[in-house]
């Protein structure tokens, strides 16, 4: 008799269990769904000032607003909207916020220029914005705000100034990979240097730092250049070109004694191929700019190529960044005319 009461008492309570859980199916199947955040959130607010650009309302807590001006949709990889945006005539804006993680957060907000009948698009390499291409390594926007604060703090003799393969050498802001430390260290020993490479910036991205903190109030002896690279296959030689020009003009407008060292792009790929063609063709524009804006044009490709047209894994790791060995053969390549540039003052012995 126990055991049969308790086989009944095991049935009833198994009973009762599903009948509260059908009864919670069916509860909640009558409340209304919380919307999913990548969906349904109010896009951000956007109003014109009256000078042009737009602002951008504040996003929420936790978020970010992220943007782009190519009409193509806003993902982690684009940049964040730091200020106010100017959008020239034929490109579209389209903002959306974003969680730290990187998850949508809202809907897209949409602005669009009409470019006038008979007029030409400018190049987006001359289109001045910020980019989050290489999260992976470091927060683009923070980097920037290193630098603005480094900038106005150390107030640099020497800046350098490009993407990753000058990012990579050393210096300060320390941020992500460092292939040439030593060499950094070595090279520049004794001297305020600041390093502005940006991992996978290209010459609007430049152009967006340039006039946002990173060259205010300050003059240095010189500026090394080395940007262009990542606007190939997505840019003219032309267009870049006039990019890398319009970050001369802009040093020299704020700085009109500072110097700049423009060199050449670096020779890419293990062996020749296209890409080498096309920095071919970018450098014979850029040697075009010797002597104006206060430009001295350096090209010093040449010694990260073997005289069979290879590159050695030893020079460039991946036949476009510089290994240790290859930022030593930067420094040598362009002792004499930085020295030059550099009244008065001799770089160390090396």
């Amino acid at each position: 008799m126990a055991r049969r009461i308790g086989t009944v008492t095991a049935k009833t309570r198994a009973t009762r269990a599903a009948g509260r859980i059908l009864a919670w199916i069916m509860v909640t199947a009558l409340l209304p769904c919380a919307p999913p955040a990548n969906a349904q959130a109010e896009p951000p607010a956007l109003t014109r000032r009256a000078d042009g650009p737009w602002d951008a309302s504040v996003p929420a807590a936790g978020t970010i607003l992220r943007y782009t001006l190519d009409g193509t949709e806003p993902t982690r990889d684009s940049g964040a909207w730091l200020a106010s945006v100017d959008v020239p005539p034929g490109y579209v804006l389209k903002v959306r916020a974003f969680t730290d993680d990187g998850t949508a957060a809202g809907d897209v907000a949409l602005r669009e220029t009409p470019l006038p009948d008979g007029t030409v698009r400018t190049p987006t390499s001359l289109v001045p914005v910020t980019q989050n291409r290489d999260w992976r390594v470091y927060d683009w926007k923070d980097r920037h705000a290193a630098a603005v604060a480094l900038m106005r703090e150390r107030r640099p003799e020497i800046v350098m100034l490009g993407d990753s393969i000058t990012h990579f050498w050393g210096g300060d802001p320390v941020g992500g990979r460092r292939n040439g430390a030593a060499e950094w260290d070595r090279f520049f020993a004794g001297r305020r240097v600041v390093n502005l490479g940006y991992g996978w910036d290209r010459t609007e991205n430049v152009l967006w730092r340039l006039t946002h903190g990173e060259f205010d109030d300050v003059s240095p002896a010189v500026v090394v250049v080395l940007i262009g690279t990542n606007n190939i296959g997505l840019n003219t030689a032309d267009d870049i070109a006039a990019g890398v020009e319009a970050i001369c003009s802009t040093i020299h407008a704020r700085s009109p004694q500072t110097r700049i060292l423009l060199l050449g792009l670096l020779p890419r790929g293990e062996r020749p191929n296209p890409a080498r063609d096309s920095v071919g063709e970018v450098n014979r524009r850029l040697a075009t700019l010797d002597g104006r804006h206060g430009i001295t044009y350096l090209d010093i490709g040449s010694v990260f190529v073997s005289a069979d047209g290879t590159i050695a894994r030893e020079v460039m790791y991946d036949f476009l960044h510089p290994t240790a060995k290859g930022y030593d053969l930067w420094a040598a390549a362009m002792t004499e005319t930085l020295e030059r540039l550099l009244p008065a003052q001799t770089m160390p012995a090396r």
